[in-house]
């Protein structure tokens, strides 16, 4: 009997061990189970996590934004209203520069004549200086016009020796036809200018090309007061030495007395300078 017992309980103690294990197992099968879904859920957290971080900065952004353009649609709202004053103060000023553009073309108009008669008196001179030195054929004579003053350019070799200021007889003849065309406009002054070449000279009483381009044109005008009765008080004497070269090459061009003439056109010149102090042409 006790024999019996004891198998029951030993059969009772198998069953039940048998059962406890396939329940480990479910269990186990569960919490691996679990354990999936926990780490899916956590990724998917994470996940989420980030897209909120994406769209709180993507919320700022678009609140900056928002705040910007109130400010400058306000801005805007501020800039109609000045401008509608502007609009009106535009039109009173427009209308004021209109009128100002006006007088200022007739001002100009009335310049661009004067201009016009002066150059024309210019270019009659001309014609007239090249009319009476034009016989002589010489390429060592030139006469222009530069701002509305006449040059007549003569040639050093045509006038002195070399390193003389001593005229020659060639240079009367030619200083004595621009003294008939000066006599014949006593409203003329004009000054003659002496001009030497870059080379050293000193002989004499002569220190430098200072003193032999001023001694040059004082004889100059001494010939042209005492042989040909040009009034003194028209003419100026000046020596400009090396210091206004026309040519880099060919220094025997440098070499060369030059007469400015000065018409007295004052009414034109006058008109021209009141007319440039003028506000409406400087503005």
């Amino acid at each position: 009997m006790k024999k019996l017992i004891l198998g029951f309980l030993g059969m009772a103690v198998l069953l039940s061990s048998c059962v406890s294990q396939k329940k480990y197992a479910e269990l186990e099968t569960k919490q691996k189970e679990t354990q999936d879904l926990l780490n899916s859920a956590t990724v998917k957290l994470n996940s989420c996590l980030e897209e909120k971080a994406t769209a709180d900065a993507r919320l700022q952004t678009l609140t900056d934004q928002n705040a910007f353009l109130k400010a400058n649609n306000q801005e805007l709202i501020n800039n109609m209203g000045n401008l509608t004053t502007l609009t009106t103060k535009g039109a009173e000023n427009l209308e004021k520069s209109l009128e100002s553009l006006q007088e200022k073309d007739l001002t100009i108009r009335k310049l661009q004549n004067a201009i016009t008669r002066r150059d024309s008196v210019n270019l009659a001179l001309v014609q007239s200086l090249k009319g009476v030195l034009g016989n002589l054929d010489d390429e060592d004579i030139e006469i222009s016009v530069e701002k509305g003053v006449v040059f007549v350019s003569i040639s050093d070799k045509l006038l002195f020796s070399s390193g003389s200021y001593n005229l020659t007889a060639r240079a009367k003849e030619v200083l004595g036809k621009v003294a008939k065309v000066v006599n014949n406009k006593p409203d003329f002054e004009f000054m003659v200018e002496g001009h030497t070449d870059d080379v050293p000279y000193r002989k004499g009483v002569l220190l430098d090309n200072w003193d032999l381009s001023v001694k040059r044109s004082t004889a100059v005008v001494r010939v042209l007061q005492n042989d040909y009765g040009v009034d003194p008080t028209r003419m100026t004497a000046a020596g400009r030495a090396e210091y206004i070269p026309i040519s880099q090459t060919e220094k025997s061009k440098n070499r060369r007395t030059r007469i400015v003439v000065l018409p007295k056109i004052d009414q034109f010149y006058s008109m021209i300078e009141e007319g440039m102090k003028d506000p409406a042409i400087n503005d």
